[in-house]
């Protein structure tokens, strides 16, 4: 938890808005999707949604392939309480919404559902994308599909799958994914095995969001490395999120902005 204090004022100390940005793509991106504030139908699906889990006092349990919870001490767990600590906050489900809803992806792949919030909003944002999420833990993506399609979200190819079997026995080359959501595996040797085993699904169009990049000392090694690569022109870091581009027009350029 201190690590994640140090880390969010060094954030706050260095981050920008959309002032600072002399991108034409970025600053487009952050006043008309990040930034914008109108209020949208579906943020009340999306409400519902949370509302629905949060009342579900039912206990699963949970199998879980990545580095583990810093909330949780067993591994049976109530899917409220799931919801409210796993779970992808309601800001952050309105952002994933317009992020999707402003790119318009047609295929997206999420790595890690949990109990679908995040599988909401990225089905919301595009009802004609086709979204394949895949989730380690049997009973966890149980409750997901459940609740996914209460809610006539209808566009997903759910996967009970361990994310690296998955990546390691998929011919990823004839799959390309517009949009890549990384919540799986919040560890560093993981994260960068996930990102080159990815890499052949990339186009010049690709969005790639990464997952809580302050989490760990560990992650923000693997968000650095990222970074870094030579296939990777932008990224912007918002402290929760890692944002990941791929435009070979765009010079290599590196955005820390409050959200």
């Amino acid at each position: 938890m201190l690590f994640q204090v140090k880390s969010y004022l060094k954030f706050l100390w260095q981050s920008k808005n959309e002032h600072a940005v002399h991108s034409p793509f970025v600053f487009n991106l952050l006043t008309k999707c990040f930034y914008d504030r109108k209020t949208i139908p579906e943020y009340e699906v999306l409400k519902k949604f949370r509302k629905s889990l949060l009342e579900n006092k039912n206990t699963i349990e949970v199998t879980d392939f990545g580095a583990g919870s810093k909330v949780f001490k067993s591994n049976k767990r109530e899917i409220s309480k799931i919801a409210t600590t796993a779970g992808i906050s309601t800001r952050r489900a309105q952002l994933l919404y317009r992020i999707v809803n402003y790119f318009q992806p047609s295929s997206i792949l999420e790595i890690g559902t949990s109990v679908g919030l995040a599988t909401a909003a990225l089905s919301l944002g595009n009802k004609k994308a086709q979204i394949t999420t895949l989730e380690g833990c049997k009973n966890t993506l149980s409750v997901a599909q459940n609740q996914l399609q209460k809610f006539k979200c209808m566009n997903i190819e759910f996967l009970n799958s361990e994310f690296s079997h998955y990546l390691k026995n998929s011919d990823l080359k004839f799959k390309p994914f517009d949009l890549i959501y990384f919540d799986g595996n919040h560890q560093k040797q993981a994260t960068l095995d996930y990102f080159e085993a990815l890499l052949p699904t990339v186009t010049n169009e690709t969005v790639w969001i990464f997952d809580d990049i302050h989490w760990s000392k560990d992650m923000e090694e693997a968000w650095k490395i990222i970074q870094k690569h030579n296939k990777v022109s932008v990224t912007i870091d918002t402290f929760q999120w890692g944002f990941v581009f791929f435009r070979r027009e765009q010079p290599k350029e590196h955005f820390i902005i409050r959200v």
